[in-house]
């Protein structure tokens, strides 16, 4: 079944529509509360920004189409509370958490801030790089983590098997594959590659488009 984020070039879903630049972030009082919940709970170390992306993309598809955003980070993060041990079922469907000592972890107020100014780095020390701005490469083909079978991947399978060009090196970053299934960062290249895009859709909105997009060095092979 196609990943749930992976939409690129398929039909059937609806067109595209752009939200207005300079629109306000939170259009509902709860998205606040969902932004917050979300962080305070990754604050509590149990799980990498790679494995919340991995529990968005497990909904199912069903729930994946009727959710709004924020919808969506709520039900991953219930999935991934009860995943970790952290709630139960129970309490979950109660709405109230059993009484217990304050998580070690505990995301308090004051961390806010510095928390949301630092972001998530994810650049590593690594191997050097193979690929030099201007290389050919294609991309593997299929599109699937290659170490956990139906695991999370950044390679979109409307790209896999295309041919494109570096455009931009980055040098080595946590490779998602592995990190957000508990298998360490694994910290390997990471490249921009610019694909034509009439090659990926068929054909293009204008002659001479191209589509980007951020890949690491396992997902490609020289072309």
């Amino acid at each position: 079944m196609t990943r749930p984020h992976d939409m690129g070039g398929r039909y059937g879903d609806g067109p595209v529509l752009p939200e207005p630049q300079g629109i306000v972030p939170f259009d509902r009082d709860w998205h606040r509360s969902a932004l917050a919940l979300t962080l305070a709970a990754g604050g509590l170390g149990a799980w990498n920004i790679d494995t919340s992306r991995h529990a968005r993309e497990c909904l199912s598809p069903k729930d994946y189409a009727r959710f709004s955003y924020y919808e969506k980070w709520i039900a991953a993060l219930a999935d991934l509370l009860v995943a970790k041990g952290l709630l139960s079922e129970t309490e979950l469907a109660a709405g109230t958490a059993d009484p217990a000592p304050p998580h070690p972890g505990i995301f308090r107020a004051e961390a806010v801030a510095p928390a949301l100014a630092k972001g998530s780095p994810y650049a590593r020390d690594g191997r050097a790089a193979v690929f030099t701005i201007g290389d050919r490469v294609r991309t593997r083909l299929p599109a699937r983590n290659a170490l956990v079978d139906g695991g999370h991947t950044r390679l979109p399978s409307y790209a896999a098997g295309h041919v494109g060009a570096i455009v931009l090196c980055h040098g080595a970053h946590v490779f998602p594959d592995a990190n957000a299934h508990g298998l360490g960062e694994r910290p390997e290249p990471l490249y921009t590659v610019a694909f034509d895009a009439a090659a990926l859709w068929g054909k293009a909105e204008r002659a001479g488009d191209e589509v980007t997009l951020d890949l690491w060095e396992s997902y490609l092979e020289r072309a």
